[in-house]
């Protein structure tokens, strides 16, 4: 299975796919569970195989009922999702799993399909993305970061060390409980990336902050592609400013990064 380049044979002994079958669903199995929903059957056998020599177990569906038993199942450590099924739509499927899990997702998407469909898939919640055709090594490197990402966070303290609350403008942050409030003191819903990037802003109001600083300070898509960040604070900015579109709280500085704009004082 030729997963390099498009056409031709594979010139790389990673790139090739085993002839046995590790897709079968085995019971007990120690090895991480990666769900692959893929309609394409080549593309099953050769990510299964790859993946079981690293210590990982693919196990592949194609259509949405069986997704839904194998989830139903044993929750998967991590699911890779085209997003060009044929009869259904993986956009649909994101923004399911996206309502009841917070699972990584690490979507796979045509040379062809359109770039808005990468921006909605990371704007509904997946971790990462990946272009066919795609080199095997990249993808594992791919699953492993966001893997290592999960375990990080769900290692980190539950209760920021620095606590407290803040105000900047009309909002209010009780840094204890991760808990935004409006001006009427109405909650406004945060996700863990969302949060950690407003974090990092009111930690250095009024200063340009580059990209790779709040990747770092956020632990965000590290490494994984250069523009995640913009895709993130595009989220935030969705739910503190009036106007997204020209945005007075956080500023864009080109060239650099983005600068958070309002005062930030303890409460």
């Amino acid at each position: 299975m030729m997963m390099c380049e498009e056409g031709g044979p594979a010139r790389d002994r990673d790139c090739i796919a085993g002839r046995h079958d590790p897709i079968a669903s085995r019971e007990h199995d120690p090895r991480t569970k990666i769900l692959v929903v893929e309609d394409d059957w080549a593309i099953q056998q050769a990510i299964a195989a790859y993946l079981g020599q690293h210590e990982m177990r693919a196990v592949a569906v194609s259509r949405r009922r069986d997704f839904d038993q194998q989830f139903a199942a044993c929750e998967p450590a991590l699911i890779l999702l085209d997003l060009g099924l044929d009869q259904e739509d993986g956009l649909d499927l994101l923004r399911d799993i996206r309502a009841g899990s917070d699972i990584p997702v690490i979507v796979i998407t045509g040379r062809r399909c359109d770039e808005i469909d990468r921006v909605v898939g990371l704007e509904l919640g997946a971790d990462d993305y990946v272009t066919k055709p795609f080199d095997l090594r990249e993808l594992l490197a791919r699953i492993r970061a966001v893997l290592r990402r999960r375990a990080i966070g769900r290692a980190a303290p539950r209760r920021d060390a620095e606590g407290g609350r803040i105000r900047f403008g009309k909002w209010q942050l009780d840094r204890r409980s991760r808990r935004l409030s409006d001006a009427d003191g109405a909650p406004v819903a945060l996700t863990k990336s969302e949060y950690a990037l407003l974090n990092a802003f009111l930690n250095a109001p009024h200063r340009p902050l580059t990209r790779e600083y709040l990747q770092q300070a956020t632990r965000v898509h590290e490494d994984v592609f250069d523009r995640s960040i913009d895709v993130q604070v595009l989220r935030l900015r969705r739910k503190l400013e009036a106007n997204p579109g020209e945005p007075r709280i956080i500023l864009t500085e080109r060239g650099v990064g983005y600068t958070f704009a309002l005062p930030v004082e303890p409460v």
